[in-house]
């Protein structure tokens, strides 16, 4: 059974690291090894509502109730999958039998709470939705009657399926009668007298029997109250050790209560001691498991081991227990927390990784590739370079040219906007993006792009021969055949974009028939600018 052991502490480690698929893996082979197992079954149970598995949640659940009939978490698991694919009457009865083998469970009886409330919402919404409707409506002398028309009962079955035809029924007699029974209210008016006997009142609802009071408690827990209250006013006024003191007679007296020893280690954490603040809260949480102990409590626990490792900076670490912890009982702060950690952990790996010395070697490995035409190797040698040293405006230029001459052209316009964005000085930068565009036949935007690059250097060769081949292709265009010219442009996602606006649709159909209304619309920069552009392709000419 080590074996066992070792895959299911395998498989709560993956789920609490959100490695869903892994934590199944292990629960199954766990499982396979020791098939009567239920705490490997409301695991898994746990693993498959994680992944949205619902159905195979709601079977491991039952299976865990199968096993240990006595166990509240089995009764949990099984409900929380019912409630998930919205049977909420079953999920009310699984609460239920839970609690009449673990009354104070306040899982079952917090989920049992949920689902009175979300079928009494229910019920609200749709009166006619109640299981025992018809036993309702015939124990009431003014529905009893109506049973027997059969008209009476198609129209409770319509307004059953459909509630939202109510309200053009609500004329229909019959209906409000039906509702002042179902609702246990008078409808029809305060002023009617009722000659018939009156329904019989409803059961008084059951009560849950009160928490015992202080002084109903036995005598050892009676005074570890007292030395718990003693501590918080301690603990308030910064007073650590006295308020340690009476936490540690409190524990004496009520050694299986893991609040004490939770309250011991928040005195810890207040001291900046967070390794002796884990030590207790570790105790603390076994104390909680061995007394089945409130899952919330043992929640509360995890996230205090998280926090004193966020303290130290050890996010890592600190992550793993926020995780637990919202494995136990997830709440916004907890998982707020485990997000910002999570957030520092990332930017330090990614700073740790930069390495400027390391940049440059993989630059030159990338230039040799580039050079033998071995683009996809000098690709991902410009990207490892990028990781090393991501504020080298050089390398995204370089990337980009990989990514041309790969023809992935709207990555290497990505590029050449992050090496513009961090050099705007860079020549290359202008060019490469004036290559890509120019590839793409946007010759437009391609001279744009040029124009920049001679604001740098109006000398340059490169750029006057590229911005003269935009501006020589622009004019061929407008000679090639009009299907070339509208196959092309419509293969441009900014001109689909353009054509499927219904308003410029609408506005094209207007110049068409009135071209005097260009220049109203050309008064617009929005529409201008999109006019413009299906100039720019070919689509429409101005004469």
């Amino acid at each position: 059974m080590e074996k066992v052991s070792e895959l299911k502490d395998q498989g709560n480690k993956a789920l609490s690291a959100g490695r869903i698929d892994e934590a199944v893996r292990c629960y199954s082979e766990a499982l396979a090894l020791d098939p009567g197992n239920h705490v490997l079954y409301s695991n898994r149970s746990a693993a498959f509502a994680r992944r949205g598995e619902y159905k195979r949640a709601l079977e491991d659940g039952s299976k865990t109730v199968e096993l240990k009939p006595d166990w509240g978490k089995g009764y949990s698991r099984k409900a929380a999958a019912l409630e998930f694919l919205g049977r909420f009457e079953e999920a009310k009865t699984t609460y239920q039998e839970g609690l009449k083998h673990e009354p104070t469970n306040q899982q079952l009886k917090e989920g049992l709470q949920n689902m009175e409330a979300r079928l009494a919402e229910k019920k609200i919404m749709n009166p006619f939705s109640v299981p025992d409707l018809y036993e309702k409506l015939g124990s009431d002398p003014r529905t009893r009657a109506l049973l027997s028309d059969p008209s009476y009962r198609e129209l409770i079955e319509q307004l059953r399926g459909k509630p939202a035809d109510l309200g053009t029924k609500l004329q229909d007699p019959r209906v409000m009668t039906t509702l002042s029974v179902l609702l246990g209210i008078d409808l029809a008016g305060v002023d009617e007298q009722e000659d018939e006997t009156p329904p019989p009142a409803p059961p008084p609802k059951k009560e849950e029997p009160p928490k015992p009071k202080e002084e109903e408690l036995p005598e050892n827990k009676r005074q570890a109250l007292q030395e718990k209250e003693r501590g918080n006013e301690a603990y308030k006024k910064k007073d650590f050790a006295e308020a340690l003191k009476h936490y540690e007679a409190a524990v004496e007296l009520d050694p299986v209560n893991m609040t004490y020893i939770s309250n011991q280690a928040a005195v810890y954490f207040e001291k900046a001691d967070y390794a002796r603040c884990r030590e207790l809260c570790e105790k603390a949480i076994e104390v909680g498991r061995e007394n089945r102990e409130d899952y919330r409590q043992i929640a509360k626990a995890y996230a205090r081991i998280g926090n004193s490792f966020f303290k130290e900076e050890k996010y890592k670490e600190a992550i793993q227990s926020f995780n637990k912890s919202l494995t136990e009982h997830r709440t916004p702060e907890v998982l707020k927390k485990s997000q910002q950690a999570e957030r520092i952990l990332k930017d330090q790996e990614r700073l740790a990784y930069i390495n400027p010395e390391l940049a440059l070697e993989e630059k030159n490995k990338g230039n040799d590739f580039f050079q033998r035409g071995d683009y996809p190797q000098a690709m991902k040698h410009y990207s490892e370079a990028i990781k090393r040293n991501p504020g080298d405006a050089k390398l995204y230029s370089n990337r980009a040219a990989c990514y041309t001459k790969l023809l992935e052209f709207q990555l290497a316009l990505r590029d050449c906007e992050d090496c513009i964005r961090l050099d705007p000085t860079f020549i290359k930068g202008y060019t490469r993006k004036a290559g890509a565009l120019e590839a793409m036949k946007d010759f437009t935007k391609a001279t744009e792009a040029y124009q920049k690059a001679l604001e740098l250097d109006s000398n340059s060769k490169e750029v006057i021969e590229g911005s003269r081949r935009c501006m020589l292709a622009q004019y061929q265009r407008n000679d090639d055949p009009p299907e070339e010219v509208k196959k092309r442009a419509m293969g441009d996602p900014e001109v689909q974009q353009i054509m499927s606006d219904p308003a410029m649709r609408l506005i094209l159909e207007q110049m068409q028939k009135d071209p005097q209304a260009l220049s109203e619309h050309l008064r617009n920069p929005v529409i201008a600018q999109k006019i413009q552009k299906l100039i720019d392709v070919g689509l429409i000419a101005i004469r």
